[in-house]
């Protein structure tokens, strides 16, 4: 697997891998976001996942790749703080406010951001039409933050501080995703990288959901088998998600890929509706359509 993706690492072929790779962590990462908001404490939600993802892939990282070496170790770690802060920014803005409204201003705010971030960093550069579809993604996304302030009824008094902090959340998305585009490509393995990744970066909530659970009055503990199987099913789509735009951003542009990924918000939006029912209504799917739009966009002018 490591062979075919060094091979078509810069080539069309990879470019094509990449844009399937991006759509499928869209679609992953909706589902992924769904279970952490779901009904059970985002916290701990989150917390079982991460535990669920070490033990799956530490014996992955010990026996199936080969081990970092020097200063791999220092890229496989710089990742732990910064994705630390992320899940904290995820876990508060989801307790403050609906799926439907969190996430896709969450997932909307990260490409434009990344966007900056790979022209910094690697150089990428858009095109006009590009950079009419990141404005088409931000009306999307402006429109729906103005959309939800004027409507939304329910948690009203932490709906504010719930867009601020979905805002800021996506900030840490195009710091994440720029990141780890610049580790993945520093590791000569790329599952090298990944298979630590899921190690290191996935210690950090177990503590935290433990220590919550801890401070939890019995009654409201979730059941502990449900806990379990949300950790162990959520672990195999963080898998899928996060570890294709990873790969994604190894075999071609990152900005094109953080866009790509963003097309989660149509799915978010069928989610949200369909698991989680939550009221979407048809000017809210226009407007998360409009995100997904700009993406398509993007791809297409590049």
């Amino acid at each position: 697997m490591s062979d075919w993706v060094l091979a078509i690492e810069g080539t069309p072929a990879g470019h094509h891998a990449a844009l399937a790779l991006a759509l499928l962590a869209a679609f992953l990462h909706a589902i992924f976001g769904s279970l952490q908001k779901g009904r059970i404490d985002p916290w701990l939600s989150r917390g079982a996942i991460d535990a669920a993802l070490v033990v799956l892939a530490l014996p992955i990282a010990l026996f199936l790749v080969p081990l970092p070496r020097g200063s791999e170790w220092l890229l496989v770690l710089g990742a732990l703080p910064i994705h630390f802060t992320y899940k904290i920014g995820m876990a508060l803005a989801f307790s403050r406010g609906a799926f439907t409204v969190v996430y896709p201003v969450v997932r909307g705010m990260g490409p434009v951001f990344t966007v900056i971030g790979a022209w910094i960093v690697f150089g990428e550069v858009f095109t006009l039409i590009q950079w009419m579809g990141i404005g088409v993604l931000l009306a999307g996304i402006f429109g729906l933050a103005v959309y939800n302030l004027r409507t939304i009824t329910v948690a009203r008094d932490t709906l504010v501080p719930a867009l601020w902090l979905a805002a800021g959340t996506g900030a840490l998305v195009a710091v994440y995703t720029t990141y780890d585009a610049f580790a993945i490509r520093g590791t000569p393995d790329p599952f090298t990288f990944l298979a630590w990744f899921f190690v290191i970066c996935s210690l950090d909530m177990p503590v935290i959901a433990a220590l919550r659970w801890r401070n939890m009055p019995a009654t409201a503990r979730p059941d502990p088998r449900k806990l379990f199987r949300l950790g162990f099913f959520g672990a195999l789509i963080a898998f899928g998600s996060f570890g294709s735009v990873m790969l994604a951003t190894r075999l071609d542009k990152v900005g094109e890929a953080a866009v790509l990924r963003e097309t989660s918000t149509v799915f978010a939006a069928v989610i949200g509706w369909l698991v989680l029912r939550e009221t979407v209504g048809p000017r809210r799917i226009a407007l998360m359509t409009l995100i997904a739009l700009g993406a398509v966009i993007v791809e297409l002018g590049g």
